[in-house]
């Protein structure tokens, strides 16, 4: 087994602490904003190019966490044997399934009898290393065409239903069930394409050799960031394939530029993972070399990204509570709440976007100096392996 390195790739966690700031966005968008639910932001009859941006900024986030997952993977194959990277990867997925369900559920909801069980992203990253766990025991070239298969012909299987099927909805479709009464199932991540979209950060991994210059790593990032863009573009504006969502030409150019970025997300589309990989490419190609005190404040957050989840996931819904009060409808309505618009009590409530933004900044300043102090933590505390879960 090679040596283990303490070496961290800085435009790594730059990635990772950027697309976990604007996730906060999104989720602050949906506590606060008098349009939250209500409609979708991306609907090109309804929204506006603002919002829309609000909303399709987040749109990088997902795929990012899944492949930086399967990058980081790679990575501690560096240090480990199959064996153990395997029982790594296992016992990790089985807590993110757990911690999604149970410490996540309950900050969205603030109620011990969870009414929701919520399969969301937390849940596909942790159900995709578990699969990833046997991937790996596969030479790197099957895993590519696994992860590239899933990637690019799962659209295939869009007119393919299952009415009432858990197990198909699980894999492939967005649903929402009610288990009984008292109980709902919401099927938000299906699996596939998730689990080839980390299986692919795997293969990429190896861009980081230490035998790869590092010119060639950006020439390579770059081109395979640009051809993804190119066949987006060209797939989005034929909508020849690749999304169940066409684009489609409306009354004026703010529609149709909002029609033409918004490919599926549930499951994502091949349009929507070229679009939002592309650009993670090209990012990791460009960014390897910047340094400065904006890079240090963002890869603070990449450092400790499940801490910081958590954290600012109950922050959100306790600001909100304060919010709810002070506006008169009282934070009982809210404390039940996940977001605003399933919520009818809560009608009325809500505040200009300019005010999302104001509260989405205030919510990373004050998570950046507990996020900083849990990073140097980890860092004196590295014999405490339980920190590693956190």
């Amino acid at each position: 087994m090679t040596q283990p390195t303490t070496t961290r790739i800085a435009s790594i966690d730059l990635l990772k602490g950027l697309v976990m700031v604007i996730m906060a966005l999104d989720h602050v968008r949906d506590y606060f904003h008098y349009d939250a639910f209500v409609f979708d932001p991306a609907d090109p009859t309804q929204s506006n190019l603002m919002l829309f941006f609000t909303r399709w900024i987040t749109h990088f986030c997902a795929p990012a966490f899944s492949f930086l997952a399967g990058l980081s993977a790679y990575m501690l194959s560096k240090r480990k044997t199959k064996g153990e990277l395997s029982v790594f990867l296992i016992k990790r997925g089985f807590w993110l399934v757990f911690a999604e369900l149970i410490i996540i559920g309950f900050g969205w909801y603030f109620n011990v009898h969870f009414p929701v069980y919520a399969l969301s992203v937390i849940w596909s990253l942790g159900i995709s290393m578990l699969v990833l766990a046997a991937l790996i025991h596969l030479p790197t070239f099957y895993i590519g065409l696994i992860s590239l298969s899933l990637i690019l012909f799962h659209n295939l299987l869009d007119n393919l239903h299952f009415p009432g099927s858990v197990i198909w909805s699980i894999l492939h479709e967005q649903q929402f069930y009610t288990i009984s009464s008292q109980i709902q199932l919401m099927v938000v991540y299906p699996l596939i394409p998730w689990i080839g979209v980390m299986a692919l950060g795997y293969c990429i991994g190896s861009a980081y050799q230490s035998t790869v210059d590092a010119q060639k790593r950006k020439v390579y990032f770059t081109f395979l960031g640009i051809i993804s863009i190119v066949l987006f573009v060209i797939l989005r504006w034929t909508n020849w394939y690749g999304d169940p969502n066409p684009f489609q030409q409306y009354s004026t150019i703010s529609q149709d530029l909002i029609s033409f970025f918004n490919p599926s997300k549930y499951p994502p589309s091949l349009q929507y993972l070229l679009m939002t990989l592309g650009a993670s490419f090209l990012f990791l190609a460009y960014s390897e070399k910047w340094k400065g005190k904006v890079v240090d404040f963002f890869c603070t957050f990449g450092r400790v990204p499940f801490f910081y989840y958590i954290l600012h996931i109950y922050v959100i819904h306790l600001i909100a509570l304060l919010f709810a009060e002070l506006s008169g409808l009282g934070w009982q309505k809210m404390i039940l709440s996940t977001w605003i618009g399933f919520e009818p009590n809560l009608q009325g409530y809500g505040f200009s976007l300019w005010v999302v933004y104001v509260i989405w900044i205030a919510l990373i300043l004050g998570l950046y100096p507990l996020c900083k102090k849990f990073d140097q933590y980890k860092l004196d505390h590295k014999e405490m392996w339980w920190l590693s879960y956190l």
